[in-house]
């Protein structure tokens, strides 16, 4: 494996190799010090035992020696036995008077050709009845210096085979530790290889995203369980991404279709009217025409524009305060006779309080939601048009979700204006549903309304512009509400 290296950084698998190999070399140096410091305690309390042994048994012929000898001011080497002093064990025994003059060695001659210069008495100085380590002529003992009946005796033990084994020893645990040292880490940039290798099927799928292949999904229960909510955002972002490219896509060929039509009308009657002279009543009859049918694709880039708007969003610097009350009142006062001519009044009721919007928008909602009603009521009916104020707390998990407010906000209350009106004709609710979708156009008594289809798209985009709902009911087939919910400031 090559490190990767991003922006000075090391990649993220060779930073967590790094870290663990740190944590396992500091682990095994510590394994390490801890066994030698055993091992070496071990030995050193095996020689104590052997040279506290040996010790008892020089006190022993020392005392012996002296009770042979009374009335003798001085012991000889002849008189002192330093045999079977340390057991079995090659054990190295000098005896000095307090002067440090020689008197007894065993074996004979120790320590008298060495070329350590240090006396018994030296050693006597130095460590007092303690444990140490000697090196005489090459070779390592473990001593000790004792006093006894105004003598000093050197019992010095061997310990080369110590030191041998713990030399080997020492080397076999360290390829042993490296050995481990060199599994685990290996065992581990494979597992933590494994670990990123569903990351690489991510990047993968994200690379072949494009627009002939937006049903490309991850397949959850592959993933690790580390991994499952990266997957579930990935395949939640790809959803929403197929069904808006869908709706775009829908979209551009509704608004082209909706385009043509009018431009086709237009180009066909200029190329008529300049087929052949014309008087001059001709003339105004057709420009007549052509002008009712540039109002049409005017009101329908109009309202292009106007949904485009929505959609981007709108700023909080851009809400204010409106008065529903004035603003319906105002509505109702310009569609009023319209209404007139075909036997339709409108009802008020509730409490109308002021809501926080932009009052461009709340006015086209408004009258787009007025106008609509008119034009399904039957005739000689009522449109009833009730305010009340509720709480969106009470939404669902899901749409809180999808609508992309502060929780803050569910906790405010909001104004709900419902519209009501007769049909005419019975609605289904499935009909009544499709009615917010972009250019469509429900047929009326088996003729197709004449409208854009854009009138309650625009106000579902009003709506969602203000962080409202809208929501279209049919109750009994012949009673269609309409309500949306606006916040109140």
């Amino acid at each position: 494996m090559t490190p990767i290296v991003t922006d000075g950084r090391l990649s993220l698998l060779w930073r967590t190799l790094f870290l663990l190999t740190l944590c396992v070399v500091i682990t095994q140096i510590c394994l390490y010090l801890w066994i030698q410091h055993s091992v070496n305690g071990h030995f050193e309390q095996m020689d104590a035992e052997i040279l506290t042994h040996a010790a008892f048994n020089v006190r022993q012929n020392m005392t012996d020696s002296l009770l042979n000898n009374q009335g003798t001011t001085q012991l000889s080497s002849q008189s002192i036995q330093l045999q079977n002093v340390g057991l079995d064990y090659d054990v190295k025994t000098v005896i000095t008077d307090k002067q440090g003059k020689f008197i007894a060695s065993r074996p004979t001659g120790f320590m008298s050709q060495s070329g350590d210069k240090r006396s018994v008495k030296d050693l006597w100085q130095q460590h007092h009845e303690q444990p140490f380590d000697l090196k005489i002529d090459s070779r390592h003992y473990r001593a000790i210096v004792i006093q006894h009946s105004g003598r000093l005796a050197l019992i010095a033990l061997p310990i080369d085979v110590h030191h041998q084994y713990l030399a080997q020893f020492n080397r076999q645990l360290i390829l042993i530790l490296m050995a481990i040292t060199f599994i685990l880490v290996s065992v581990a940039a494979f597992s933590v290889h494994l670990g990123f290798a569903p990351l690489s099927t991510i990047r993968q799928k994200m690379t072949r995203i494009n627009a002939e292949k937006l049903d490309d999904r991850i397949v959850i229960s592959e993933m690790p369980s580390e991994l499952r909510p990266l997957a579930d955002a990935y395949n939640a972002m790809m959803d929403k991404l197929e069904h808006n490219f869908a709706s775009l896509s829908r979209f551009s060929d509704d608004i082209a279709h909706e385009l043509r039509t009018p431009l086709a009308i237009l180009s066909t009657q200029t190329q008529v009217m300049l087929s052949k002279p014309r008087d001059s009543n001709e003339y105004v009859e057709q420009l007549h025409d052509q002008h009712d049918t540039l109002e049409q694709l005017s009101s329908l880039i109009n309202n292009m524009l106007l949904l485009a708007k929505t959609q981007k969003g709108l700023y909080d610097s851009q809400f204010a305060a409106v008065d529903t009350e004035t603003l319906i009142t105002k509505m109702i006062a310009y569609y009023e006779f319209i209404a007139e001519d075909r036997g339709i009044v409108f009802e008020k009721s509730g409490d109308f309080k002021a809501v926080l919007g932009d009052d461009s928008l709340l006015q086209r909602l408004f009258a787009n939601l007025i106008s609509n009603a008119i034009y399904y009521s039957a005739s000689d009916s009522v449109i009833t048009i009730a305010a009340s104020t509720t709480d969106n707390s009470v939404m669902s998990h899901t749409e809180k979700e999808n609508r992309s407010v502060s929780n803050q906000s569910f906790l405010k209350p909001y104004l709900k204006i419902t519209l009501t009106n007769q049909l005419n004709e019975p609605l289904t609710q499935i009909e009544a549903d499709r009615l917010s979708e972009r250019f469509y156009r429900h047929h009326k008594n088996n003729t197709l309304h004449s409208g854009t289809g854009l009138g309650l798209s625009i106000v579902q985009a009003i709506v969602n512009a203000h962080d409202g709902r809208m929501s279209i009911t049919v109750k009994d087939e012949y009673y269609f509400q309409v309500s949306v919910e606006l916040l109140i400031p």
